[in-house]
């Protein structure tokens, strides 16, 4: 289990656009996150896993050039919800440790490893609050709602560090890239980005 820091990298024109005209900075989408992941050794040195993670950032807005009737700002909310699921393979550079006989097996006290992998990024991306109708100058009130499924891959690399017998702290940076449709809210952009990186801390126990 780990807890992540994910800083996404927010490119395309949606984020482009949302940064223009509300008070929504790229840097605000960085959010905590929180990881769970379960792995089999393979071999000596490589192991396989699957893990997942989940995310949510909500942002309050206004927009930037426009004011109401009433000379009061136009607020609204910007929510991204991110939910991953990922397989990877994972290969310790220094070898996990050295077996002393069948039944025992000593870890290294500090593993660096890398590794990489493929799977799927469920996202949803929604604004609610007041809206300025760029035709009209009108100020009104929607719900705007776009979610679905994106192929994703990453890379990562870090340290396990053994902290007692089985128990190891685990520190780590990971790059993910996945890239997911937009619905009929938010017809007109290229779609979402979500690219990001992930810097994660935890702790892992061997069985």
């Amino acid at each position: 289990m780990r807890g992540s820091w994910l800083v996404p990298r927010a490119g395309g024109d949606l984020f482009t656009f949302v940064s223009d005209q509300l008070t929504v900075e790229k840097k605000d989408l960085s959010t905590p996150a929180i990881a769970g992941e379960l792995g089999l050794a393979l071999t000596s040195r490589v192991s396989a896993s699957v893990g997942l993670e989940f995310s949510r950032q909500t942002i309050q807005s206004e927009y930037r050039r426009f004011l109401d009737n009433q000379g009061l700002p136009i607020d609204q909310r910007t929510a991204l919800e991110q939910t991953h699921i990922s397989g990877s393979l994972k290969v310790a550079l220094l070898g996990r440790g050295r077996s002393i006989s069948r039944m025992a097996f000593v870890p290294r006290t500090v593993a660096p490893y890398a590794g990489a992998g493929a799977g799927m990024l469920y996202y949803q991306f929604g604004q609610n609050g007041d809206f300025v109708d760029f035709v009209t100058f009108r100020v009104f009130p929607d719900v705007f709602r776009s979610q679905g499924w994106a192929p994703s891959a990453h890379i990562f690399g870090g340290t396990e560090i053994k902290l007692w017998r089985v128990l190891s702290l685990d520190v780590e940076g990971r790059y993910v890239w996945a890239h997911g449709e937009l619905g009929s809210d938010f017809l007109g952009f290229d779609g979402i980005d979500l690219d990001g990186f992930r810097f994660s801390t935890g702790v892992s126990v061997m069985f």
